[in-house]
C-alpha cells in the first residue's frame, strides 16, 4: 500500500510540475498545494461537508420516491371502481369457511345445495380464478418502479466550483396519458368475466346436484314400489299355488305366477345394484367420497312453472352467464385496441439528478463545493410501427372473434333450452295423465280382475297382467316427477336465473296408494 501511495504522489507531483503550468488547474499552483489540498479532504471540515452533501442527496431522494409513490398510487385510487372494490371485500367475506350441514335422514334439498357450495372443490377454483383476476387491477394501473442511477467518477472532473465525485439520479417513467386507464379497464373486463364463470360455475354445479339428486329419489320411489309389487306377486303366487292343489286352478297358473315373480325379482336387484353408482354421482357433486352413505330423499317439491318461449329467450340474453363472460371478454377487447393504439404515443421519463461536488482548489471560490441539482425530461420513440399496427389487429380480431363466438354460444344454448322446455311440459303432461286417468284405473282393473278371480269368473292371467301393468304406471309416474323437476333445474341453469313459479306442493308418497287398497 505504502509503495502504491507514492507512486501516486509521485504521479501527482510529475502532474503538477511547478515549471510546467499548463498542467496545473490554476496556472500557478505548485505540487506542494495540490497535494496539501488534496490532503485537506480528510480534514474534519472537508469531513462534515461530505457527510451534509450526502444527507442532502439522500433527502432528496426519498423526496422524489414519497412523490413518485403517490403519484402511482393515485391512478390505481382511481381506476379501481367501487363496485370491483366492493366485489373483492364481499369476496372475501365468502372466503371464511362455514359449517357443512349434516346430511341426515330429513335433510332436503337445499341441505344439500348448501352442501356443495361450500365443499365443492371446482366451485372454490372458479372462485379463486375470480379473486386472482381482481388482484390484477392494481398491478397494471400501478406506474412502473422508479429507476435509481449511482455513478462514481473514476476520474474526477474539475470545475471551477470543485471537484465532482459522485452522480445520484432519480428517474420515473410516465406511460402515455390513458394507457393505465385503459389496462385498469382491460383488468376489470376480464374480472368480470371471472365472475360470471365463477356463476356459471355455481349453476352447473346445482344442476348437477338437482340431477343426481331427483334421479336418487326416483330409485329410491322405484325399490319401494317395486318391493310391495313383489309382495303382491308372491301372495298370488302362494294363492295359484293353494287352489292348484285344490284343483281350481291350472298349473299354468302357478307357472305364470311364478315367472312373474322371478323377473319382478330380477328388476328388484338391478335397482339396489344401481343405488352405489347414483349415490357416487351425488357424492362427487358433494365433495364426498363415493361409498359414503346417503339416506333416501323423502319427498320432493312438485312446483309448477309458467313461461313462454319468449320468455324463456330474454331471459336467456339477460342472465346467461356464459354469455355475459363472451361479452365482458368482448369489451375487454374493445378496451385493448384502443390500448394498441395508445403504444403509438412515447411514454415520458422525468428525472432528478445530483451531482456531488467537492470543495475548490482555489481558496474563496464562489459556491465553492456547491452539488448541481438537474431535472430531465426523456421519452422513446414509436417508430416500428409494423409492431403497434400488429398488435392492433391482433386486438380487433380477437374482438371480433368473440362476438361471433356469442352468437354462436346463444344458438346452441337456445337449442338446448327448447328441448329441455318441452322435456318439462311432457313430463307435466305425464305426471297429470298417470295420477289422475292411468293409476286409479290400473288400481280399478285389479280390484275388478281380484273379484272376478275370486269367484270364477276371471283367468289369473288377467290378474297377473293387471299386476304387471299397475307397477309399469307406478314406475312412469316417479319417472315423469323426477323428468320434471329435472328439466326445470336444467332450465334454469341455462337461463341463469329461477323460474318464476306459480304453485309448489310437497310431493307425497301416493304412488303404492293403490296397492294398498
Amino acid at each position: 500500500m505504502n509503495s502504491k501511495w507514492d507512486m501516486l504522489m509521485g504521479g501527482l507531483k510529475k502532474v503538477h510540475h511547478p515549471h510546467d503550468r499548463s498542467r496545473t488547474p490554476c496556472g500557478a499552483l505548485n505540487a506542494a498545494s495540490a497535494l496539501g489540498s488534496i490532503e485537506s479532504l480528510c480534514s474534519p471540515r472537508k469531513r462534515e461537508s461530505l457527510m451534509a452533501s450526502i444527507i442532502r442527496q439522500i433527502g432528496l431522494i426519498l423526496m422524489v420516491l414519497i412523490l413518485s409513490a403517490c403519484a402511482a398510487n393515485l391512478p390505481q385510487r382511481v381506476e379501481v371502481r367501487e363496485d370491483v372494490l366492493k366485489i373483492a371485500r364481499e369476496m372475501t367475506a365468502a372466503e371464511q369457511p362455514g359449517d357443512l350441514p349434516e346430511l341426515r335422514d330429513e335433510s332436503g334439498l337445499n341441505d344439500y345445495l348448501a352442501y356443495a357450495a361450500l365443499n365443492n372443490p371446482g366451485l372454490k377454483a372458479a372462485f379463486l380464478r375470480w379473486k386472482a383476476a381482481l388482484e390484477k387491477i392494481p398491478q397494471v394501473t400501478a406506474l412502473p418502479d422508479p429507476r435509481f442511477t449511482y455513478a462514481y467518477y473514476i476520474k474526477s472532473v474539475e470545475t471551477r466550483v470543485g471537484p465532482q465525485h459522485h452522480r445520484f439520479a432519480l428517474l420515473q417513467t410516465f406511460p402515455w396519458y390513458g394507457k393505465l386507464e385503459l389496462r385498469g379497464d382491460t383488468a376489470a373486463e376480464s374480472a368480470r368475466a371471472d365472475q360470471q364463470r365463477y356463476e356459471a360455475a355455481k349453476l352447473t354445479l346445482f344442476y348437477q346436484v338437482k340431477d343426481a339428486y331427483y334421479e336418487y329419489y326416483f330409485l329410491g320411489k322405484s325399490i319401494a314400489a317395486t318391493e310391495e309389487n313383489m309382495e303382491l306377486l308372491q301372495q298370488l303366487e302362494s294363492i295359484a299355488r293353494t287352489q292348484y292343489a285344490t284343483g281350481l286352478t291350472p298349473y299354468a297358473s302357478v307357472v305364470r305366477a311364478q315367472v312373474e315373480l322371478g323377473k319382478i325379482e330380477d328388476r328388484m336387484k338391478t335397482l339396489q345394484d344401481l343405488r352405489e353408482p347414483i349415490a357416487a354421482k351425488l357424492n362427487a357433486a358433494l365433495n364426498r367420497q363415493g361409498l359414503a352413505p346417503l339416506p333416501w330423499p323423502k319427498q320432493i317439491r312438485e312446483e309448477d312453472a309458467s313461461f313462454t318461449e319468449e320468455q324463456l329467450l330474454t331471459w336467456l340474453k339477460e342472465s346467461n352467464p356464459d354469455l355475459k363472460a363472451l361479452d365482458f371478454m368482448a369489451e375487454k377487447e374493445k378496451k385493448n385496441i384502443d390500448l394498441a393504439r395508445k403504444d403509438f404515443y412515447p411514454d415520458l421519463t422525468l428525472g432528478i439528478e445530483s451531482i456531488y461536488t467537492g470543495g475548490a482548489l482555489m481558496p474563496g471560490t464562489p459556491d465553492s463545493g456547491k452539488d448541481p441539482l438537474i431535472a430531465s425530461l426523456s421519452f422513446n420513440f414509436p417508430i416500428w410501427w409494423g409492431k403497434y399496427r400488429a398488435g392492433e389487429r391482433e386486438a380487433l380480431t380477437r374482438y371480433a372473434s368473440y362476438r361471433i363466438e356469442r352468437i354462436d354460444q346463444e344458438n346452441r344454448l337456445w337449442s338446448d333450452l327448447k328441448l329441455a322446455a318441452y322435456k318439462y311440459r311432457d313430463a307435466e303432461r305425464k305426471i297429470s295423465l298417470y295420477r289422475d286417468t292411468l293409476l286409479p284405473k290400473a288400481a280399478q282393473s285389479i280390484q275388478v280382475s281380484l273379484e272376478s278371480f275370486e269367484n270364477g269368473l276371471g283367468s289369473f292371467f288377467e290378474l297377473i297382467d293387471s299386476v304387471r301393468t299397475l307397477l309399469e304406471f307406478q314406475l312412469a309416474y316417479e319417472r315423469a316427477l323426477a323428468e320434471k323437476a329435472q328439466r326445470l333445474a336444467e332450465l334454469e341453469m341455462i337461463v341463469g336465473k329461477q323460474v318464476p313459479r306459480t304453485t309448489e306442493k310437497a310431493q307425497q308418497d301416493n304412488s303404492t296408494e293403490p296397492l294398498q287398497k
